[in-house]
């Protein structure tokens, strides 16, 4: 019988978002990001520039949101008529997406002839953060003014999502897309992620190794590395700059992190260990194999009608984890166990004979390829479990443990 996951608390619940829609094509995409950021637990008010109104409607946006649009400063359903003050207090982030060449101009400018920049210039910038998600020919991305407008908009302490990277509704291929509505609501959950590892390097390797028999097969586990990128992810949005070697896997790279791709265990040895001295936090979530072939075969390797696979000898893969254990200067380390049985027991021995301060324990066969995980976490003092939960939410109260972990280090290291 399955264990039931618990829901977990959804990322942006309590938010109250006023999303802001400048003139462009991309609008059709902020209909999708509405929908994705209420589903994500966010309250969303739509505010639209006369521009946008040409790209899509008003009643769109209020069937998607639930709220009545605002679209002027003179909206006289505000008591006091003062639409750009009251709608900056509620917010807890105001998201311009599209945001166009002209509204970064005026942004950059601090003009405000109507009501959406005039909202981003009335809100208070301590409690009301301005984020923009621009969307514009790739020409446009890159002439020298919007270059400027978008130095001064960072300057004047606005963050800028984006823009992709591909095809552009004129036809042309280049920078200026909008990022996509799944795209941008990870950029806001991240944006609120408390920044608990900033200005941290974390290092993480991930997925399984794959031991080459011959040219056509190898040896490999039922890693699927979901584990791994949730923490690289986790990690990222706690502010750490995040490194992710990662073992043949099919799962797109996190957000604002650094991938190094790799197959086998030698390989991933290779790639971290020089990376390995100038990192705050090693996590090795990654299920290396222990053994590879002595010797690969320059060609398949074909059956013989005597039930046995000829000359199949096995030599130890290097250990990557005690290997960065033993560094001078060594990273806080952290261990993972992926075990079949007697879960504590196997964490336990692996905490003191990689000697590392600790190791996260879970069941192999029980979360290879799933979305969710139970972990334990074992050190020095005892262990504790984390229970049933989806792999990001496990990873994001690990980075918090490991940030804990280090905080205490440092003060009684002081």
């Amino acid at each position: 019988m399955s264990i039931p996951v618990p829901h977990s608390p959804l990322p942006l619940g309590g938010r109250h978002i006023v999303l802001g829609l400048s003139g462009g094509i991309a609008c059709y995409k902020s209909a999708d990001l509405v929908r994705e950021l209420s589903k994500a637990g966010a309250t969303v008010q739509v505010v639209m520039t006369e521009a946008a109104q040409a790209f899509i409607t008003p009643v769109t946006m209020q069937a998607l949101s639930g709220m009545p649009v605002v679209t002027s400063q003179w909206d006289a359903r505000e008591p006091n008529n003062m639409a750009h003050i009251n709608l900056s207090r509620e917010a807890d982030a105001i998201l311009i997406a599209p945001a166009s060449a002209d509204f970064l101009a005026k942004l950059a400018q601090g003009r405000a002839d109507e009501l959406l920049s005039l909202l981003c210039l009335a809100r208070p910038v301590e409690r009301c953060p301005l984020l923009l998600a621009p969307a514009m020919n790739r020409e446009m991305w890159l002439h020298p003014a919007t270059r400027r407008n978008v130095a001064q908009v960072l300057a004047d302490g606005a963050q800028v999502f984006g823009p992709g990277h591909g095809d552009q509704a004129c036809g042309e291929y280049g920078d200026g897309r909008m990022l996509e509505a799944s795209e941008l609501r990870d950029e806001l959950i991240a944006f609120f992620q408390p920044k608990l590892l900033a200005g941290k390097r974390v290092l993480i390797s991930a997925g399984p190794t794959f031991e080459a028999l011959d040219p056509v097969r190898g040896i490999t586990n039922l890693s699927s590395g979901k584990m791994g990128f949730a923490i690289a992810r986790a990690a990222q949005e706690a502010g750490a700059e995040v490194t992710l070697v990662a073992g043949p896997v099919h799962l797109a790279t996190p957000p604002h992190v650094r991938r190094i791709d790799v197959q086998s265990a030698q390989q991933m040895f290779d790639a971290v260990l020089p990376l390995a001295k100038g990192q705050d936090v090693f996590v090795a979530t990654a299920a290396v194999a222990d053994w590879r072939p002595a010797a690969l075969a320059d060609r398949k390797i074909k059956k013989d009608g005597r039930g046995r696979m000829p000359g199949l000898d096995f030599v130890e893969n290097p250990d990557v984890l005690a290997a960065v254990a033993r560094l001078d200067g060594r990273p806080y380390c952290v261990g993972f166990a992926a075990e079949s049985h007697d879960l504590a027991f196997h964490a336990r021995e692996k905490l003191v004979r990689k000697n590392v301060p600790l190791v996260v324990g879970n069941l192999g066969p029980a979360t290879f390829g799933r979305d969710d995980n139970s972990l334990l976490l074992v050190d020095a003092q005892g262990d504790r479990a984390l229970a049933t939960a989806d792999k990001l939410s496990l990873a994001r109260e690990l980075v918090r443990e490991i940030a804990n972990r280090l905080a205490a280090a440092q003060v009684a290291g002081a």
